[in-house]
């Protein structure tokens, strides 16, 4: 029988739109401003600090409308933000600094929805408000590092190749070697262009020296490296801050652009981005007295640090391993002397590196030390900024054998001291120190007026487009207009399941533009009927006609549509990629809706009858 749907087929359009409809719901609720509370420095929010702050906020009567603990954080949920800001600064007050106290976001969905996965749709910067950073990374610091490492790959690869040298030292953009007689000279540069064939070698006989520098390409290579690096290691921290839809990404040749949408706490934000927690490890100075040293007589070679009691140690620069080599950290206490210990995981090429370097050292004390760089301010002629670092011994240990791959540090004064460390290590050591060198903050009174500008395009659009499609096709055109509500629906119920999906400014845009294209399709299978209607067909045939052949017409205008929305998702980043999205997610619903779904409604109404005419 013409124009009749299977039961399945029907039963599929209700179910497709029904939990399309459920998912679309957690945005109707929305989200409720809420102050986050977590301890720092090993300290753990627990049910204390949560009465803490329920007395605090209650003895100020500051009305709140949740306050709970949840994965060792204190969560306090509020009506307006006016409530939440003074509440932030009561309960930093109260708690001091062993404790986060951060502006937050929280979804305000029932329980009974957030039990089936129902949670609100992300929104992007533009829409929930949020911080915006241009971050700068040290490139010096990056390419000293890279010298270093030269200096003691030099060593290793001279002394393993038992070829004589006087010294190893920086110079320039390269690293100089000078060796005692001109055989080995020509020996050492013969095994040294094995490993850096790709850099510029420089011999002289008379002074017995060979300069190695970086050529222009290694040079780009090296600060090309660090930058992603940190790119990657930037990406680490931003998910511990467990922002939905991040944007990280480099600008320019040392500049990196982060986007955190909905995080309000800049200071937060930038404690956890701007972090520069390395490690390394140093042989400590046994051969001259560290007070002469701390009297200003440090001997070349070696450097004076000092404990975090203030004790002195003379270590030797000589790195044997620097942070970034490790993969993995975490604290513990030793089962022995039930003392805190840091179980630290190198890669492969920091395992061979730390077994090479200690082989020759058991029984010798070897220092770990925590170094922290942060900008002064300050900028250098070169327009760069200026860094400090502050560096602290840790732990000084004998080495009782040769070290691999996994070892372990002590010397932490308490198991949190230890698991702080751990974490820090964990997030990932930044290849060079970063700064923050521009910063924007856009508040969510400013998202919020976008989203009900926003919000009043789309209402607008979609109720012109309604009425015109009433007017001018009557009956159809409140079926075509069921199915543009059943499309919104459904966009808004997959973004909202989709975990990387965010909702910007453009992605509304990419809305407004679906509402259209969905009632294209209709337009244009209405049409269709109306041409065989005047053609001389019955209604059934019309209908099946009309239907038949737009189909084809309206699959090719929407899969050309979908083409330039996925190359617009693969090269745009950020707002155009959030467009792409929602326009991708806007064409597919559209073809089902305009399609399927106004067949499933005609059908039902006037599929397999007898009527002599159409109300179209």
């Amino acid at each position: 029988m013409l124009n009749k749907y299977p039961l399945w087929k029907s039963l599929m359009v209700v179910i497709i739109i029904a939990l399309g409809s459920l998912y679309a719901l957690p945005n109707y609720y929305g989200e409720d401003p809420a102050v986050q509370i977590s301890g720092t420095k090993g300290v753990k929010a627990d049910l204390a600090t949560l009465d803490l702050v329920k007395a605090e906020l209650d003895s100020s009567q500051t009305t709140y409308q949740s306050a709970a603990l949840k994965n060792g954080q204190v969560m306090v949920t509020f009506s307006d933000y006016e409530a939440q800001q003074a509440a932030k600064k009561l309960i930093s007050k109260k708690l001091g600094n062993e404790y986060s106290v951060a502006l937050n976001l929280t979804p305000a969905t029932p329980d009974w929805l957030a039990s089936l996965g129902g949670v609100p749709m992300k929104l992007g910067l533009d829409l929930s408000g949020g911080v915006h950073f241009l971050m700068e990374v040290d490139m010096k610091t990056a390419m000293n590092r890279v010298q270093e490492d030269m200096v003691g790959d030099f060593r290793t690869q001279l002394r393993n190749a038992k070829i004589r040298y006087r010294g190893v030292k920086e110079f320039g953009n390269g690293v100089e070697v000078i060796f005692k007689d001109t055989a080995d000279l020509s020996s050492g540069e013969d095994v040294l262009k094995r490993t850096y064939g790709d850099y510029l070698f420089v011999d002289n006989e008379d002074n017995l020296s060979l300069r190695v520098t970086m050529t222009d390409a290694k040079l780009k290579e090296t600060r090309e490296y660090a930058l992603q690096q940190n790119i990657t290691i930037i990406r680490n921290r931003v998910n511990e801050l467990g922002v939905a839809e991040p944007l990280v990404q480099r600008q320019g040749a040392k500049h990196i652009v982060v986007e955190l949408p909905g995080i309000q706490d800049t200071a937060l934000a930038k404690e956890i981005l701007g972090a520069t927690a390395t490690l390394q490890f140093h042989m400590v100075d046994q051969e001259h007295d560290v007070y002469d040293a701390v009297n200003g007589r440090v001997p070349p070679g070696s450097f004076l640090v000092y404990e975090q009691d203030g004790r002195p140690q003379l270590l030797k620069k000589r790195i044997m391993l620097r942070g970034e080599h490790i993969i993995g950290a975490t604290s513990s206490l030793d089962q022995q002397t039930s003392q805190p210990q840091v179980n630290i995981d190198l890669d492969n090429k920091g395992g061979s590196l730390f077994s090479n370097a200690t082989k020759d050292n058991i029984g010798k004390p070897m220092a770990t030390v925590f170094i922290e760089s942060k900008a002064t301010g300050e900028k250098n002629a070169d327009g760069s900024l200026k860094f400090t670092q502050h560096q602290e011994v840790i732990s000084v240990a004998t080495i009782q054998a040769r070290l691999g791959k996994s070892f372990r540090i002590t010397g932490q004064d308490s198991p949190a001291a230890a698991h702080n460390l751990a974490l820090l290590l964990r997030a990932g050591a930044l290849i060079a120190p970063i700064a923050i060198v521009e910063e924007r903050t856009v508040g969510p009174s400013l998202g919020a007026e976008n989203v009900e500008l926003g919000m009043q395009a789309i209402l607008w659009g979609f109720a012109l487009v309604l009425l015109f499609m009433m007017v001018y096709y009557r009956k159809f055109g409140v079926i075509a207009n069921l199915a543009l509500a059943a499309n919104l629906v459904l966009i808004v119920g997959i973004m909202s399941l989709i975990p990387g999906a965010t909702l910007t400014l453009p992605g509304m845009a990419g809305i407004v533009l679906t509402v259209g294209m969905a009632v294209d399709a209709n337009v244009l299978i209405f049409e269709r009927i109306r041409e065989e209607i005047r053609a001389g067909k019955t209604v059934q045939q019309s209908i099946h006609q009309g239907y038949d052949s737009a189909f084809s017409t309206i699959f090719d205008a929407n899969i050309t549509t979908l083409i330039a929305a996925l190359i617009l998702f693969a090269v745009g980043t950020g707002p155009i990629k959030g467009f792409a999205v929602t326009l991708s997610i806007g064409i597919i619903t559209s073809m089902f809706t305009s399609i399927i779904g106004t067949r499933a409604c005609v059908n039902a109404l006037w599929g397999g009858k007898k009527i002599d005419k159409l109300s179209i």
